[in-house]
């Protein structure tokens, strides 16, 4: 919402429904005939990671390479939005690529449309239901579970299914599983919304159900939502309910932490922490609110610890205990040694040798935490999501064994992969039980501080507009990686204007109606993500025109209503449009802007 002066840049569509209306499970109780698992992302052994899988429906064999088009589309906006772009390394991606014998999907765009034999059965209108919803995008549960299934190490616990359609038509559902339409103009944004149900448990923000219709009032109880309430900001803060420990901020989504009246599909006496926040708005971000939630959702799939020196059998005190931990791609993880509860270092191992025990037994353990700033809720930051220990019982009567383990690299970040200037990157190493293996880090042939297993590129503030080479060392094993320091740029061109002047922040005036195009580009491949805001409000992500992609956005006096909803609006008055791009990397440009009246 422009505050003060104008409405809604464009409002979220997609009602969401558990997904118990699907399709009969005919594919289900098939084989899997046609499908092929492709890895897209993988940043570890899959059964130790959250895994993410992308499935199609509707896609023919000739229409594959549209499929892998619609799903880097997804994958481009996804990566730009927290908390997905800092646990990215949490995520590995795989594609369920389905050959249909038939394209598209049934009852698409109406319900007199073609029913079409698919392997997901997947269809809008709840499922070609004559009491459905349009934009209801339903599957056979039963059959995309089939098909997940071919992806080995991702299980029920620890993966997440997406499913595309082969559809312009706008629609998805969150439930269980997740879909969504692969080639709407608003496509890429759908799936995160739809993944703020089936994952975050996130409820919608909507003021309505049936499009155009208003929500009546809401007489229940206290919402369970965590971003729904009767309470006032005072009450809040006085029972330490809700999201009042974010009260008063500045939302990730535009505007302030606050209290909005309409959620859960009434207008009227229920109210949500913001304005237009993703759950509420396709295009802006989640507020801090549902991102807390994603954030705790996200590493709860994973486990902080990946491995350790082996805890069901004492340790003498002649040798290195060590963890290997998960490294988010946003910020490094912490990880503390007590020896009898004495805190006595950090780091990812400890050389027992130099404490110089007194003999007899100890406790040993390591605390591994996300000291995330995403996360307020003690509950939440204590979980096992964001904080686990290992503990050992060391007993100096014990000696350890002689081991000859070369220094060596066994995990890093993916070398093939060019990182941002504002990443971490990590390299994980061997463990020789009496030495603690430190590895050295070199930028351009310099060397540089890092951490023990990770690096923070974002603390060395390195030159813009260029490619940095960053090497990791252990023994005479090297790992290397290209850093893209350079941001990526956009240009926008805007109908003609009844006045423009050019200058350090230019300014146009126009009398009517008036449309914005903006164009990313980046040094290297990849899709680059635009994002604008008006008058300071939140960035909103530039997907072309909610009905053709490559259409530019309009705006007017009273916005454009296009299937119940209005998008564009911009009130009378004089307005500042800041504009920026996200490259593949995670680099954001530096913004620009410009100014118009609309008189």
């Amino acid at each position: 919402m422009l505050r003060g002066k104008a409405g809604v840049i464009g409002t979220a569509a997609v009602a969401v429904l558990p997904l118990t209306m699907a399709m009969p499970a005919q594919a289900a109780q098939a084989k899997a005939p046609d499908a092929k698992v492709v890895p897209i992302q993988v940043t570890g052994d899959p059964s130790k990671r959250f895994n993410l899988v992308i499935m199609g429906d509707g896609y023919t064999a000739a229409d594959m390479p549209k499929f892998r088009t619609h799903l880097a589309e997804h994958l481009n906006d996804l990566w730009t939005i927290e908390p997905f772009k800092s646990y990215r390394s949490y995520v590995n991606v795989y594609a369920v690529e389905i050959s249909s014998q038939e394209s598209g999907v049934s009852c698409d765009p109406n319900l007199s449309s073609p029913r079409h034999k698919t392997p997901l059965s997947m269809a809008f209108w709840s499922g070609c239901r004559e009491d459905g919803i349009q934009r209801l995008l339903v599957m056979d549960s039963a059959a995309a579970k089939t098909y997940a299934d071919l992806v080995p190490g991702a299980t029920l616990g620890n993966r997440q299914i997406l499913a595309l359609a082969n559809s312009d038509t706008y629609g998805g559902a969150g439930g269980t599983y997740a879909t969504a339409s692969g080639g709407n103009a608003m496509s890429a944004l759908i799936a995160p919304h739809e993944l703020g149900h089936s994952l975050g448990g996130l409820a919608d923000e909507y003021d309505y159900y049936q499009r155009g219709v208003p929500g009546g009032t809401y007489t229940g109880a206290e919402p369970e939502s965590i971003h729904h309430t009767l309470l006032t900001e005072q009450q809040m803060k006085a029972q330490k309910a809700k999201w009042w420990r974010w009260l008063g901020e500045r939302s990730e989504s535009g505007g302030t932490i606050g209290r909005y009246e309409g959620g859960l599909y009434y207008s009227k006496g229920v109210w949500r922490p913001s304005q237009h926040s993703m759950m509420k708005t396709l295009g802006y971000y989640y507020d801090q609110v549902a991102r807390e939630r994603m954030t705790q959702r996200i590493s709860a799939k994973v486990s902080l610890v990946q491995a350790q020196t082996p805890t069901d059998a004492p340790v003498g005190d002649d040798r290195v205990l060590w963890v290997e931990t998960m490294h988010p791609t946003g910020h490094p993880l912490l990880t503390t040694w007590t020896v009898d509860g004495r805190a006595v270092q950090r780091g990812p191992d400890l050389d027992l040798s130099r404490l110089h025990l007194r003999k007899g037994t100890h406790e040993v353990t390591a605390t591994v935490t996300d000291p995330t700033d995403f996360v307020r809720d003690p509950a939440a930051r204590s979980s096992a999501a964001l904080t686990q220990t290992r503990t050992w019982t060391v007993d100096t009567r014990l000696g350890t064994p002689p081991s000859d383990v070369p220094a060596d690299f066994t995990s890093s970040t993916p070398t093939g992969q060019t990182v941002g200037a504002e990443s971490v990157v990590y390299a994980e190493t061997t463990h020789p039980v009496r030495r603690a293996l430190k590895v050295r880090w070199e930028i351009d042939g310099h060397r540089v501080r890092g951490g023990d297993r990770d690096i923070d590129l974002g603390r060395l503030h390195l030159s813009k507009g260029r490619t940095h080479r960053l090497v990791a060392h252990v023994g005479s094993k090297s790992r290397a990686w290209t850093i893209d320091s350079q941001g990526p740029t956009v240009k926008y061109e805007l109908s003609k204007a009844a006045q423009a002047r050019a200058g350090r922040t230019p300014e146009y005036v126009f009398d009517g109606p008036f449309t914005m195009r903006l164009t990313g580009a980046d040094d290297r491949p990849g899709v680059v993500v635009s994002e604008f805001r008006v008058d300071g409000d939140g960035w909103f992500n530039y997907f072309g025109w909610p009905t053709d992609s490559s259409a530019p956005w309009r705006f007017s006096e009273t916005g454009t209503m296009i299937d119940g909803l209005t998008y564009g609006r911009l009130g009378k008055g004089r307005h500042t449009i800041e504009y920026r791009a996200i490259d593949p990397a995670g680099n954001i440009g530096k913004a620009g802007k410009f100014v118009v009246t609309l008189r």
